[in-house]
């Protein structure tokens, strides 16, 4: 199916179903994806499929300049956002300068629209590196992937090019003390003769049980919205959503549930 990449550093505002007004920062190359997953449903296609393999990163001074003068020309247009949004084409902690460019939109916030969020979409695949852990502790919405409770179903959904250790996983989102939201992305369907469902009950049990563990201030869950790397890929109805968000509920946590 037809995917896509976001062909500017700033781009937006665009309206989030999970976020409000959303003005996004895109850290990696403006033509090709890189992430530390793969997942299968990603909207941006799949790892070295589109893109220059050359074509570099935005430098820190680069996304500063290109979010203070997005900022800038939205408030001459009486424009704020509600929030603004590391995503894009990849896993946003990548950069190599992460840790100094959320301290650079922290202060550009501050001036232009202190009452909007500053969030980070993340994969969690990075939480070990000190600085990039820091940092996620300063925004106001450190929002941290987790599809399942199974490793096996993690490995089938996200496909990590990395050593994944799910255990490890847990443990470093719980280090955040709470302050982490998590979001799943739930799907089923079948690849390569190959079934893919992430609502089975023992996934879902797994999945409740490591919440439970993180004790994160919020969940999100959701399903596919636009167009995805693999045909055979269905989207969740929002009833089973709703159900699994009750089970989720019945523990203490607070839901939102986009279908």
């Amino acid at each position: 199916m037809s995917t896509f990449l976001f062909d500017k550093t700033v781009f937006g505002p665009v309206m989030s179903r999970r976020l409000g007004v959303s003005l996004g920062i895109n850290l990696l190359p403006n033509n090709r994806k890189i992430c530390s997953f793969d997942c299968i449903y990603c909207e941006c296609g799949l790892n070295g499929e589109l893109g220059d393999k050359e074509s570099p990163m935005p430098t820190k001074e680069q996304v500063k300049q290109a979010l203070e003068q997005k900022l800038k020309d939205m408030l001459s247009e009486n424009l704020k956002p509600d929030v603004i949004t590391f995503a894009g084409n990849g896993e946003p902690t990548l950069h190599p300068e992460f840790s100094a460019v959320i301290d650079d939109t922290i202060a550009l916030r501050n001036h232009y629209c202190p009452d909007a969020r500053i969030a980070v979409l993340s994969n969690a695949s990075r939480l070990h590196k000190p600085g990039i852990f820091e940092a996620l502790l300063k925004v106001d919405d450190n929002i941290q992937k987790l599809d399942s409770g199974l490793k096996e179903t993690i490995l089938r959904l996200d496909q990590p090019n990395y050593p994944f250790d799910l255990e490890k996983t847990i443990a470093q989102l719980q280090s955040f003390n709470g302050k982490v939201i998590i979001q799943t992305m739930f799907v089923a369907g079948k690849i390569n003769n190959k079934q893919i469902d992430n609502t089975t009950e023992e996934d879902i049990a797994s999945w409740l049980n490591a919440l439970q563990q993180i004790k994160p201030s919020k969940v999100m869950i959701y399903t596919i919205e636009r167009d995805t790397p693999y045909s055979g890929l269905k989207k969740v109805s929002i009833s089973l959503l709703k159900q699994i968000a009750d089970r989720a509920e019945q523990l203490g946590f607070e839901i939102s549930v986009s279908g």
